[in-house]
């Protein structure tokens, strides 16, 4: 016998597992928050590693999907100066582990190898509670009720299923992004666009640090990131844009123009993206008949591995309930198990491991040095 699934979240960790539980014939419904597929816009570009989203792509049957839409080229990356000197790139050769996507496109992937009415849309989570025997209700918004026998977590960060697992909740990590979008920049904002490149483009320093990427055609997407305190955020305006930019490029002070563009020229308002982070190695004693993926389980401050360790979750939970049909709990142990044992391991970028904002260390110098072993 094989118990039906409830997830609770449409993201990419979420989809991931029910594509997966699909495949094994286990029956499964997803309740998103979202009004529909379209009703928001779901980020810009993600890169799929070869070692933990590409494999959750390759348990779900989607590879040959996965690389129609790859996005040629973007997998170049430049190391920058403070004063626009490009002290390193590396090309985009075709041979690279981290081939770059639209994050729209690869969960339009994910809703398309679906049956339909599999995700139920607009079924915002107001509480849940257990009942017993692995157990447990679900009460949306609208007031209706789910009792699910499975229930897994794939909510994010501020999940309403943890809860039921676990006290902890995400805390300020001490940095943010400001995020900006510059269109048409070939043209119109041609010095930031031949700074970023074809690719990628990071220009590091101890405590910010500037990150733009190319995404389709010639649209420029940038992270401003600063470690300052929230209530430092909280004085600046940001439903004024032009003083909100102004305010956050004036912490670049000194900085080559062509950088600070990517905050002063937007063309639209910069967005604070406050990050915050559940407890390092966060997990928790198993529960009967419950569990959690991607943020929910183990948010992190942005590294480059959020959506790509979700896939991962979700592929290897549907594996494993694949593989205990008539044993769930051992199936849910076996999952947490691994996930647990992944939380505790370094972050890196091709075997190096990558230093935090705050570290003298965060230097376009220091990282070449990461990135190659040489010193320079």
């Amino acid at each position: 016998m094989r118990t039906p699934v409830t997830i609770i979240g449409a993201g990419l960790g979420g989809l991931t597992l029910a594509r997966v539980l699909h495949l094994h014939g286990i029956p499964v419904t997803v309740h998103e928050a979202e009004a529909s597929p379209t009703s928001r816009e779901q980020g810009g570009m993600l890169d799929i590693h070869d070692y933990n989203g590409q494999l959750a792509l390759e348990a779900a049957g989607l590879m040959d999907e996965f690389r129609a839409v790859v996005i040629e080229g973007r997998q170049a990356m430049r190391l920058v100066e403070r004063d626009g000197t490009v002290l390193h790139e590396m090309p985009d050769d075709g041979t690279g582990g981290r081939p770059e996507v639209r994050r729209g496109e690869l969960r339009r992937i994910l809703l398309d190898s679906l049956p339909a009415g599999t995700v139920r849309w607009g079924r915002k989570v107001d509480s849940v509670r257990a009942l017993g025997d692995g157990r447990h209700e679900v009460r949306f918004a609208d007031g209706g009720t789910v009792v699910s026998g499975l229930l897994v977590g794939a909510d994010g960060a501020w999940s309403r299923v943890r809860p039921l697992l676990s006290a902890a909740t995400p805390e300020y990590v001490g940095t943010s992004f400001v995020e900006t979008y510059l269109f048409d920049a070939d043209t119109r904002h041609a010095a930031a666009a031949r700074v970023v490149g074809g690719g990628s483009m990071i220009a590091p320093s101890p405590g910010q640090e500037i990150f733009a990427h190319r995404e389709a055609g010639d649209t420029l997407h940038a992270y401003v990131a600063l470690s300052r305190p929230q209530e430092w955020f909280a004085a600046i305006d940001f439903t004024d844009a032009p003083a909100a930019a102004e305010r956050i490029a004036r912490e670049f002070d000194g900085w080559a123009p062509e950088l600070t563009a990517l905050i002063t020229d937007a063309d639209l308002p910069p967005v604070l993206r406050p990050h915050h982070a559940l407890p390092a190695e966060h997990h928790w004693h198993r529960v009967p008949g419950v569990t959690l993926l991607g943020d929910a389980a183990h948010l992190a401050a942005p590294n480059g591995e959020g959506a790509n360790l979700a896939m991962l979750d979700g592929a290897e939970l549907g594996d494993a309930l694949a593989a205990h049909p008539d044993d769930t709990e051992a199936a849910l142990d076996a999952y947490e198990r691994a996930m647990f044992a992944r939380g505790a391991e370094p972050v890196t970028f091709d075997d190096a491991e990558v230093h935090g904002i705050d570290s003298e260390h965060n230097t376009a110098r220091a990282m070449l040095e990461l990135l190659t072993g040489e010193s320079h």
